[in-house]
This record gives structure tokens, C-alpha cells and sequence, in this order.
């Protein structure tokens, strides 16, 4: 098949594992990027943006990444913390007074990031709309009970992590999380990456093709934890319209390739630098490291250790052979791993969705081929 891209030749087992994922793993249209002591060694596409298989994928194709959205936030919040403007063991309530209310007066802010705070879902069904009003979404969370004693254990916040850390981002900074992330990461390492996309870059974006079969989480107890939580992802049918890409939904929506995802979080492999600027300092790095929980989530129901908004990785799934590794993925199939003893940071983004809840074979497979190559 056509695959556009280069990379370092003693890679070449990557691109194998690429063109697999298309022969033998259904694959539609994908990407691959890798950096290796802050320098690209893989940046490969190939396939389509389209299910009709009209529009090829391109150098500069983005699409949404759901989950992998995430990993921004936390990048954001490991920032002012280096900087000193926010306080990771201080209650939210220091930053956003009315989030203190029913309970909630000792959630702490490295609580939001570990999913443990205890509002993982909002009170009632939000439709797809109400997702787009900041303002709305922000209230409702503040207004709540925590499900569960806040720091006790984790249930991923799937939507509502964004809104949570993004309210505190913009309590601090006085800018939307989306504008916070353009102009102290994005503008400043070049990556194509967006949360809150204009109309300007709707032409390049793919579509994203749903999973043949509805995910088992989706069809759970709607009384239970999970089920409360996943009946608002109904927003997974919104995610080809204007609407959605044009919101900012820091947990969800931003939209962007495997090269740009990899050349916005290569910082946090390489000491806090990337291309030649510093995002954060060396121990501001390594604070992403610092695990707050490690056991069965409570939404996921898999084991999942947290460290400081990214996964740590676990037994059950490890993304690399090294120790310190921070990694995370999104709905669909989409990754992003960072080694930080290996300086290496690879991501892999996808249009044709599958239903892994975590550690999808696609992305697995390239990391995997990655690691014996080195």
C-alpha cells in the first residue's frame, strides 16, 4: 500500500506493523509518529479519511482523538504547577469557590487529575448541546455530591475531567482551556493540535467511523457507576458535525494528527524541553510520575494506576518495558506514550474506531515494533 512519511531506516519494522494494521487489523486511514531524544524518527500515514475510501489520507489530515485529548490537560496543569500558580495537594475550592459545595470542600486539584475526585459523570443526561455550554457543564459539577469519598479510589472521569481541570485552568489564567493550550503549548512547539477547532481547518479533517458493534461499557446497569457515566456519550454520534469540533471539550474533542499529539507531549519525555523551548522543568516532569492510585476503577473495572493524569501503566497493561512510562489513549483506538527513560514519546491516531476499552492492538502493535527495534 501507499504510505506517505518517512523514517530513520533502522525502523523499518514500524512500517511493517503500520501496513498490518490495514491488511490484517481493518485500518481506514492512520498515522504513526515517534520521537526519540527529541528528534522524529517515524512520521508515517497512509489509508483514507473517508469510510467511501474517496480521500486520501494526507500529510496534514487531522481528526478527532478523543481520550488522548487528555493528556493535554495534564500537561497544562504539571505547567502552572511548575510555575507556581497552582497548587496540586490544594482544595479546588481555592480556585473555584463554588466547586466546594455538597461535600466537595476537600477534593484536591491532583484529585481532578487521577480520577478520584468523585464526579465522573454530570447529575442527569446531558444532551449533546449542553456539552458545548461551558458554563452549564461547569455548574452542574460544581453542584454536585461526589459519588464516593473524594481520593478513595478511581473512576474515570470520561467527559467530565476536562471540564474540571480546563474551569481551573481558566480560574487561574482567565483564558478558555483551548486558548490556554494554543498559545502556551501549541504556538510554542508547533504542534497542529486543537481544542476548540475553526472552520479553516474542516476541510483536512477526517472522518471518524464508529466500531461495527456498540462497546459492552455502553450497555451497562444505568443505575451503576459506569452506566450513569457512559449514558452522556451519546457525544460519540455528534463527533463528524460542526457543532462538536468547534467546542471545547478538553476530555474529548481535540482534534490533530499522530505527529502533532507527539510533538505537543515530546517535552514531557525529554526533561520539560522540545524543539528547542522549555514547556516545564525537569522535576516538573517527573511529578507526572507520582501515582495516586493503583487498583480496579470503578468505571473502567480494570486495573488502572494513575500517576499525575496520566496512567503509569500496570501488569495488566504496560506499554513499554521501561519503568517510567506515562501513557494514556482515547475512544476508538487512538495512543500516546511517553517513555521517560528512553526520551521516547510515540502516538498512534486513527479514523475507524474499535471498542478496546484500553490498549487497542493497532497502537499496541506499533509500540511494540518500536521497542524491538531499539
Amino acid at each position: 500500500m501507499d504510505i506517505g512519511g518517512s523514517y530513520d531506516a533502522r525502523f523499518e519494522r514500524v512500517r511493517d506493523a503500520f501496513e498490518r494494521n490495514f491488511t490484517e487489523r481493518e485500518d481506514v486511514g492512520a498515522c504513526f509518529a515517534a520521537t526519540l531524544e527529541g528528534e522524529y524518527v517515524v512520521d508515517i500515514w497512509g489509508g483514507h479519511q473517508d469510510a467511501g475510501r474517496t480521500r486520501p489520507w494526507a500529510e496534514d489530515t487531522i481528526v478527532n482523538v478523543f481520550s488522548t485529548t487528555k493528556t493535554m490537560t495534564f500537561m497544562a496543569a504539571l505547567m502552572l504547577a511548575d510555575r507556581g500558580q497552582l497548587n496540586l495537594d490544594a482544595p479546588v475550592a481555592d480556585y473555584w469557590p463554588e466547586f466546594g459545595a455538597n461535600g466537595k470542600e476537600g477534593v484536591l486539584v491532583k484529585h481532578l487529575l487521577a480520577h478520584s475526585a468523585g464526579v465522573p459523570g454530570f447529575s442527569r443526561h446531558f444532551s449533546v448541546a449542553e456539552h458545548y455550554d461551558w458554563a452549564l457543564s461547569c455548574a452542574d459539577l460544581a453542584g454536585q455530591a461526589p459519588w464516593w469519598p473524594p481520593g478513595t479510589q478511581s473512576g474515570y472521569h470520561a467527559i467530565t475531567q476536562g471540564y474540571l481541570i480546563g474551569e481551573v485552568v481558566r480560574r487561574i489564567t482567565g483564558s478558555s482551556f483551548g486558548a490556554f493550550f494554543k498559545a502556551e503549548v501549541a504556538d510554542v512547539v508547533g504542534a497542529d493540535f486543537h481544542i476548540g477547532t475553526g472552520p479553516g481547518h474542516f476541510d483536512r479533517i477526517a472522518e471518524m467511523i464508529p466500531a461495527a458493534e456498540t462497546a459492552p461499557i455502553m450497555e451497562m446497569d444505568p443505575d451503576s457507576i459506569p452506566g450513569r457515566v457512559f449514558s452522556n456519550v451519546d457525544v460519540i454520534d455528534a463527533v463528524n458535525t460542526v457543532g462538536w469540533r468547534q467546542a471545547e471539550i478538553p476530555a474529548a474533542n481535540g482534534h490533530g494528527n499522530a505527529r502533532s499529539v507527539v510533538r505537543a507531549q515530546t517535552a514531557m519525555a525529554n526533561g520539560g524541553r522540545a524543539f528547542g523551548k522549555e514547556l516545564l522543568s525537569a522535576a516538573g516532569c517527573r511529578t507526572a510520575l507520582t501515582e495516586q492510585t493503583n487498583g480496579i476503577d470503578a468505571v473502567l473495572g480494570i486495573h488502572v494506576r494513575y500517576g499525575m493524569g496520566y496512567s503509569t501503566g500496570s501488569d495488566e497493561i504496560s506499554m513499554g518495558p521501561n519503568p517510567n512510562i506515562l501513557w494514556w489513549g482515547g475512544a476508538g483506538g487512538s495512543t500516546i506514550v511517553i517513555d521517560t527513560d528512553a526520551h521516547l514519546c510515540f502516538s498512534y491516531v486513527m479514523n475507524q474506531m474499535d471498542n478496546y476499552i484500553l490498549g487497542d492492538p493497532r497502537g499496541t502493535s506499533l509500540g511494540e515494533a518500536l521497542y524491538e527495534c531499539l
